[in-house]
């Protein structure tokens, strides 16, 4: 049966963790593939918020197992607190299972990643500073510690956080005046790590291979967005992994011959956190309205998002890397109220007043393009109780339908608020269990 992936479509902070939740029911496995917690899930649960760093957001159904992927990058401290939390709410964590292959976060990381984003001075990335970067640049530099390291003999553990210690303490002291790694310190660390992590480390890769040969549901869940790609953002305001959909099979051990759909998820507007050029951001009364009642705070650091209208141009490319089957609104009731809607078709060069269609390759390409926009009525009233297409505002209606034809995507789903059944299904995604559909319009 499908393994079906959902991707961030924009630049983060789509609303896919009610996306995942929504579908998750139907699923038997959902699995969280790169990133790590940098990226924060918002889950509004009969009222309850739940917040996600690294776990799965399926963890709120009593009968999925989820999975933290080879793919991510894990901080410790981050996990033990994300799964206290989630026992005081009572909130079983026997199906959660941890890939051996996952790289681990560690304090000089986060240190590391602080120390570097200041000496960037105006040039500033705008990360987390959660360690992030420096955890992949270590994957990438073959000296980072994963996981299933937490479970080798004392002397084999030593000699390799002796290894990362040897190359990296001329960096810290000298490059940037940090202490020095402490071979004993993390040693000390990695015991505590091992007690916390031990009970869920497994070979995730064969769980989801015999899961797709015996045809179960698998649901692969990103962190941020396809802007925010490393290899197709807008470099170098970007996270340090691959959240499009080709990193969903990198990142969870699954073949490409496993995925039988890609849905995207984008809000009906766009948002971004940290550096880098946003053709369509606002600073106007619209922008206040999208980032006051889209409540435009980053789940992880509290940062207030820059707000602007959909990005067509940047959603039509988005859909090209993805290879999208279906798109995901999300936050269309935040319209509610708003005279005027835009939608971005286009950018003019301020150079050269040529207009394009197509998402520059070069942030010093973008930086001098302003938006092309379509302008739409907007609606009173509320769209929250809405629970088919065909009842939305005839507005609303033309302006989803025009984005969903300029991006050349089927809708799939709406979101029209943040509880799981303020949601209208417009497409059947997965099978249902014994046959049965959850098709709503």
């Amino acid at each position: 049966m499908p393994a079906v992936i959902i991707v961030g479509a924009q630049w983060g902070d789509e609303g896919k963790a009610k996306v995942i939740d929504l579908l998750a029911e139907r699923d038997h496995y959902i699995v969280r593939y790169q990133g790590g917690c940098n990226a924060g899930h918002t889950v509004v649960r009969d009222g309850e918020t739940f917040k996600f760093h690294l776990i799965p957001s399926g963890i709120l159904y009593s009968d999925k197992t989820c999975i933290i992927g080879p793919g991510t990058v894990i901080s410790p401290e981050v996990l033990e607190a994300e799964l206290q939390n989630l026992a005081e709410k009572k909130i079983a964590m026997g199906r959660l299972c941890i890939s051996p292959r996952a790289h681990l976060t560690l304090p000089y990381h986060i240190a590391l990643d602080g120390a570097k984003e200041d000496s960037l001075g105006e040039g500033k990335i705008g990360t987390t500073r959660r360690g992030i970067g420096p955890t992949y640049e270590d994957k990438v530099g073959r000296i980072g510690l994963r996981v299933g390291d937490l479970l080798l003999s004392e002397e084999i553990l030593r000699s390799r956080i002796q290894v990362i210690a040897d190359q990296k303490n001329p960096v810290l002291t000298k490059a940037f005046q940090l202490p020095p790694i402490d071979v004993e310190a993390i040693m000390s660390l990695c015991e505590q790590y091992r007690r916390i992590m031990a009970p869920f480390i497994t070979d995730t890769d064969e769980i989801l291979a015999q899961a797709v040969e015996q045809g179960e549901n698998v649901l692969l869940e990103g962190a941020q967005g396809t802007m925010l790609d490393l290899d197709h953002g807008t470099y170098p305001f970007v996270t340090s992994s691959n959240p499009t959909a080709g990193g969903a099979c990198t990142g969870s051990g699954l073949g490409p011959k496993a995925i039988s759909r890609v849905i995207g998820v984008a809000k009906a507007y766009t948002t971004r956190v940290g550096s880098g050029p946003f053709p369509t951001e606002l600073f106007d009364q619209a922008g206040s309205h999208l980032a006051t009642v889209g409540a435009e705070f980053g789940t992880t650091t509290g940062r207030a998002r820059r707000c602007g209208w959909f990005d067509a141009v940047a959603m039509k490319y988005s859909a090209r890397i993805n290879g999208l089957d279906g798109l995901a609104i999300t936050k269309l009731d935040v319209f509610d109220g708003l005279e005027e809607l835009r939608l971005c078709t286009g950018y003019r060069n301020k150079q050269t007043d040529e207009v394009v269609h197509s998402f520059p390759s070069h942030i010093e390409v973008l930086e001098h393009m302003e938006p092309i926009y379509e302008s739409f009525p907007g609606w009173q009233g509320s769209v929250r109780d809405v629970r088919k297409f065909a009842d939305l505002p005839i507005e609303a209606q033309n302006f989803l339908n025009r984005l969903s034809q300029i991006i050349n995507v089927p809708l799939s789903i709406i979101s029209v608020g943040p509880e799981r059944d303020q949601t209208i299904l417009i497409e059947d995604i997965l099978p249902s269990p014994k046959g049965t559909s959850c098709l709503v319009s």
